[in-house]
């Protein structure tokens, strides 16, 4: 099978040309929200973390 570096280059140049970019402001809000729920996820994870390790603790008798 034969490679033709000029052909891929014209190939990929068209298909760049129907790629639908998002907009600016689309961006921006996409990134917002992504953050946002990094942000509960995480805030989500150590509230659970915290009431399993106070669980334990009472369990098992630590103080500390």
């Amino acid at each position: 099978m034969a490679v033709n570096p000029a052909k891929f280059v014209r190939d990929v140049r068209m298909d760049v040309g129907r790629i639908t970019w998002p907009s600016r402001k689309e961006t921006l809000v996409t990134t917002g929200l992504v953050f946002a729920m990094a942000a509960l996820a995480a805030i989500f994870f150590f509230t659970i973390d915290q009431l399993v390790g106070l669980a334990i603790r009472a369990l098992f008798g630590f103080n500390g």
